[in-house]
């Protein structure tokens, strides 16, 4: 292996330690300040939202807000089983049954 990836691999790994390491004893003795963890709170959401959102709009590289993309289709009506059953199960089952059936459908 070459020095650079390694030097590369051992930096990557400081930086992400010192990054915990710092929040750790930044807040051990006095706790997470009230609006900070109210901020907090918000980061896995925001962050499935910025993973999810493009891949459902730009399946192909650009905006396709039409009835021709299934990933819509599945995400939009995956969305809606999650927010009423508040279960995983059916969510991701549902979404896997209309992928299937849509692109059945489009070969046919």
């Amino acid at each position: 292996m070459r020095s650079e990836i390694l030097f590369i691999i051992i930096g990557m790994a400081a930086v992400t330690y010192l990054t915990r390491f710092g929040c750790l004893v930044l807040f051990r003795y006095t706790g997470i300040p009230s609006f900070l963890h109210g901020w907090l709170k918000h980061i896995p959401t925001a962050i499935l939202t910025a993973l999810i959102v493009p891949s459902l709009l730009l399946p192909k590289g650009y905006l396709d807000l039409t009835i021709q993309n299934h990933y819509l289709i599945a995400g939009i009506l995956a969305a809606v089983i999650a927010y009423k059953s508040r279960n995983i199960i059916a969510t991701v089952g549902l979404g896997i049954m209309v992928m299937i059936s849509l692109n059945w459908l489009d070969k046919l």
